[in-house]
C-alpha cells in the first residue's frame, strides 16, 4: 500500500484514509490507467480470520487499499492516532463509485451473487442512476474454478474494458479470489461483500444514527439470530481479545515503521 498511510490492526494493514480520499484514489487509477488493482473492505471477521489464516491475511496486506469498514476498526485506527477516520463500508462505496461511474461513464462489471440478485442488482442500479454503464456480469458457481474457466473470466472482463468490478463473494474467498487474480484483469477490483444484497434490499440497514453509534452488528444479530450469532458474539470477543493483546506490539509498530507520507492526489474539478 504504497503512498497511502496504513494502520497495523490485529495482524494486517488497515489503510488510514477517510471515505472521500479512498474514493478519490479509485478514481485517479482509473482516470491514469493505473488498474490491476484491488481494494478490501475489511471488518472484525475480517481481521479474525486473516490472523488464523496466512494466506487470506497475506491477501490483504497485498491490497492496494484495506478499509475500515466497521466502528470497531475506525476506532482502532483513531487510538493510533488517526482522528479524523471515518467509516469506508462495502455498500456505500460501492454506491458511491456508481455515482462516479456516471458521471464519468466508468464501466461497471459484477461478479457474485446468484442469478437473481444481479438481474435485480442491475435494476435498481439503473433505477439509482439512469445513465450507468454496467458492461457485464457473472454468478460463479458455488465451487473452486478450474485454471480455464479463470481465464475465460478474465478475458471477458477484460474484452469489455471494465474500469471497477464489485466482486462479491465473501469473506475470504473473494478477498483471495481478488489477490489471485489481479494481475490477469485490466480492472480496478473492488470487494464489497454483502453489498449487493444491501443494495437490492435483502438485508436491512439499521438508522445512521445506530450505525455510528457502532451497533449494526448488534441490529444485525437481531434481525439474523440464527445465522449471525456465532459470527457476531464468538467473533467480536475474538477481536477484542486479539486486540488487547496485540494493541502495546502495534502501537510501537505504527509509530516506528516507516511509510511514505500520503501522496495528496488532485483531482480535476471536471473529474
Amino acid at each position: 500500500m504504497e503512498n497511502k498511510p496504513f494502520t497495523y490492526v490485529l495482524n494486517s494493514k488497515i489503510t488510514s484514509l477517510n471515505f472521500l480520499d479512498t474514493v478519490k484514489h479509485i478514481k485517479h487509477w482509473v482516470n491514469t490507467g493505473e488498474k490491476r488493482k484491488y481494494v478490501c473492505v475489511c471488518n472484525t471477521h475480517s481481521l479474525v480470520t486473516a490472523s488464523n489464516d496466512e494466506t487470506f491475511n497475506k491477501a490483504l496486506d497485498s491490497a492496494d487499499i484495506c478499509t475500515p469498514d466497521g466502528m470497531p476498526l475506525v476506532w482502532a485506527l483513531k487510538m493510533f492516532g488517526f482522528k479524523m477516520q471515518d467509516r469506508v463500508d462495502g455498500p456505500n462505496l460501492m454506491l458511491k463509485l456508481c455515482e462516479e461511474a456516471e458521471e464519468n461513464n466508468y464501466k461497471i462489471y459484477l461478479y457474485g451473487g446468484t442469478e437473481d440478485t444481479l438481474i435485480r442488482l442491475k435494476k435498481k442500479l439503473r433505477e439509482l442512476y439512469p445513465n450507468i454503464n454496467i458492461v457485464g456480469s457473472y454468478s460463479p458457481p458455488f465451487r473452486d474454478l478450474s485454471n480455464e474457466e479463470r481465464a475465460e473470466i478474465a478475458y471477458k472482463i477484460n474484452e469489455v474494458k471494465a474500469d471497477f468490478v464489485f466482486v462479491s463473494l465473501g469473506c475470504p474467498k473473494q478477498e483471495k479470489w481478488m489477490y489471485e487474480n489481479t494481475l490477469d484483469i485490466n480492472s480496478v477490483l473492488l470487494g464489497v461483500g454483502a453489498a449487493f444484497n444491501f443494495i437490492i434490499g435483502d438485508i436491512k440497514r439499521p438508522p445512521m444514527f445506530i450505525r455510528k453509534l457502532g451497533f449494526e452488528w448488534l441490529f444485525r444479530l437481531i434481525s439474523e439470530p440464527r445465522r449471525l450469532w456465532k459470527r457476531y458474539l464468538v467473533n467480536n470477543t475474538l477481536y477484542i481479545y486479539k486486540f488487547s493483546k496485540t494493541y502495546t506490539k502495534n502501537k510501537k509498530r505504527n509509530q516506528l515503521k516507516n511509510y511514505l507520507p500520503s501522496k495528496v492526489i488532485e483531482v480535476d474539478k471536471n473529474e
